[in-house]
């Protein structure tokens, strides 16, 4: 598929469109991982959450609580790895199946575009599945680290490598979450990417929606209200 020879298949709206959906990707997850601002996100603020569920940990007894935590996050990384292979798989083979992704375009926009039109706007889809997944993967693997690293906690809080290596704990286990939400930001960008199969004003719209949810959700909703009640260390 020579992409560059195609190019001019492709509206100035749409590669307008093409481009605002990747920088605001890029935005809103610079956004939302800031660190240095006054109006924290919640992925931020449940860091804070984090580190005092290791403090805590240290003189919990019996500790099966915290591994059924730490098992469940795990799930949820595998859940959602597992669902964009699957994705991903059938992006493939629609790229695969030029009939059916006509008949697709077809029922859905009652107009009929080239192939390769319709290729590169599922590829852009799937492209975005990819970076979730890889961001799932890793979410996976740090949450297994921070398991092990648990693991190594003193079950004696006096002792001095005890709240030293809960503070490693903690660490991790907040790289894994800022993976994980990652990865669920470019889910939610996939599927305003989708939109573009509609044409350039619906993938827009979709950007704008996306953007919109992500920014209620982490800076205006009513469970970031509840997470800053009684902030650890506040």
């Amino acid at each position: 598929m020579d992409i560059p020879g195609y190019i001019h298949l492709f509206s100035v709206l749409d590669a307008i469109a093409l481009a605002l959906l990747v920088a605001s990707a890029i935005a809103i997850g610079w956004r939302i991982d800031r660190l240095d601002t006054p109006h924290q996100s919640v992925a931020v603020l449940m860091g804070a959450y984090r580190r005092e569920w290791m403090r805590q940990f240290v003189s919990r007894q019996p500790r099966i609580f915290d591994a059924n935590i730490i098992d469940s996050l795990r799930q949820g990384t595998s859940f959602f790895a597992s669902a964009c292979m699957i994705a991903i798989g059938g992006g493939l083979a629609l790229l695969g199946n030029s009939e059916r992704l006509l008949g697709l375009a077809q029922d859905l926009t009652l107009e009929t575009a080239p192939v390769v039109v319709l290729e590169v706007k599922i590829l852009v889809v799937i492209l975005f599945i990819s970076d979730a997944f890889l961001k799932f993967v890793w979410a996976h693997r740090l949450f297994g680290y921070c398991a092990i690293v648990m693991a190594a906690v003193p079950n004696q809080p006096e002792d001095p490598l005890a709240y030293a290596r809960a503070e490693q704990a903690a660490d991790i286990n907040i790289s894994a979450a800022r993976s994980f939400n990652r990865g669920l930001r470019s889910v939610y960008f996939s599927l305003a990417a989708l939109a573009w199969i509609l044409g350039a004003v619906p993938l827009l719209v979709a950007t704008a929606m996306a953007v919109l949810v992500l920014w209620r959700r982490e800076f205006a909703s009513n469970s970031r209200a509840v997470i800053l009640k009684g902030m650890p260390g506040r």
